[in-house]
């Protein structure tokens, strides 16, 4: 990926103006995940910021530090940057107490979900778990990113509003995913009433964008990625499945924008309504910047057990907007962004 590509830097830009920004300089940020999808917008965002006076720390942990120079190098030599190797089962380092955590460390995709489903379930209530701990030792605001999981399948024509409550499906290890993001945020909720903790929680819809892993399983990072290859987009479906998308830039600013405006306590959902398609749509739209086609090709069993059953998953935006957010990009923008971005070495 190339990070000073245009667009990509139009992206930072935009994130950085998030209504009441300014209220984080000189913050000290605890990020774990830090090479993953999010971590590395979020933190390309907080150090563009630095370049502005923002003064902002940031101790990045990730499991691997030869990943962490590939995606986050530029910044191993500054001064407001410090990545220490860590895994997401074990507490917290000892650190400068921190003024924000943010626990990003997960297995996202659906090929984790089938090979490792005891391995999910830990780092997701572990790494929460950890968060929590320290935010109430040193006093740090926790901004819990759950997800569109959490509400199990639609009932129909349901829209996911934060007091939804889906049909759950504990059959297969596929929950893995969905229950220890639940069970995570009622560990927030019981910090919150136990302990007085300060935590902020965002449900993200399905994100995608320029910093995604070359190694990222999910449909939506092997549509762009056949689309990179200059291949026809495969589909392991008849694509049906109508999905609440979010471009990495759009989900990184409204997070910032939770953090800053946002309840103790309160989900806020992120989505973008511009960005609401199904799934043969978006493959549609890599196909169409490619030149190719889509073809239809049923999944293996190992793939077949990491997908989700579910049809349907839009997620409502009024909250989130009731505070001040608003999303900034289509779906047709969003990918097109997105190809352009990572098409360029």
């Amino acid at each position: 990926m190339n990070k000073q590509h245009p667009l990509y830097q139009e992206d930072l830009d935009r994130i950085l103006q998030t209504n009441g920004i300014d209220s984080l300089k000189g913050m000290r940020f605890l990020i774990t995940g830090a090479t993953g999808l999010i971590g590395v917008c979020l933190i390309d965002a907080l150090m563009r910021y630095n370049r502005q006076g923002a003064d902002i720390d940031v101790y990045a942990l990730g499991r691997s530090r030869e990943r962490a120079a590939s995606r986050l190098g530029d910044y191993f030599g500054d001064a407001h940057f410090h990545f220490m190797e860590h895994d997401a089962h074990d507490p917290l380092p000892k650190i400068p107490d921190a003024d924000v955590i943010i626990p990003l460390a997960s297995n996202t995709h659906p090929l984790a979900y089938s090979q490792y489903p005891i391995e999910t379930i830990e780092i997701n209530v572990k790494g929460a778990e950890h968060a929590l701990q320290k935010a109430v030792e040193c006093g740090a605001t926790v901004l819990y990113p759950s997800t569109v999981e959490v509400y199990g399948n639609a009932r129909g024509e349901d829209i996911f509003t934060e007091d939804y409550t889906g049909m759950l499906n504990l059959s297969t290890a596929r929950s893995c995913y969905t229950e220890s993001k639940r069970l995570s945020e009622a560990l927030c909720q019981s910090y919150i009433a136990e302990r007085g903790a300060r935590v902020k929680i965002v449900r993200l819809s399905r994100a995608f964008g320029p910093t995604m892993l070359m190694s990222d399983s999910k449909a939506s990072s092997q549509f762009i990625l056949k689309a990179l290859g200059g291949e026809d987009i495969v589909l392991k479906s008849k694509g049906e499945q109508l999905f609440s998308y979010t471009y990495v830039a759009d989900a990184v600013s409204a997070m910032l924008h939770v953090l800053v405006h946002g309840e103790n306590g309160q989900p806020y959902n992120i989505s973008n309504e511009a960005c609401n398609v199904r799934l043969k749509d978006f493959a549609r739209l890599c196909a169409e910047w490619a030149g190719r086609e889509v073809v239809f090709e049923l999944p293996s069993e190992t793939e077949q057990k990491g997908f989700s059953i579910a049809m349907r998953a839009i997620l409502d935006n009024n909250r989130i907007k009731g505070i001040g957010w608003q999303p900034g990009y289509t779906m047709a923008d969003a990918v097109s962004r997105t190809l352009s971005i990572l098409k360029e070495p």
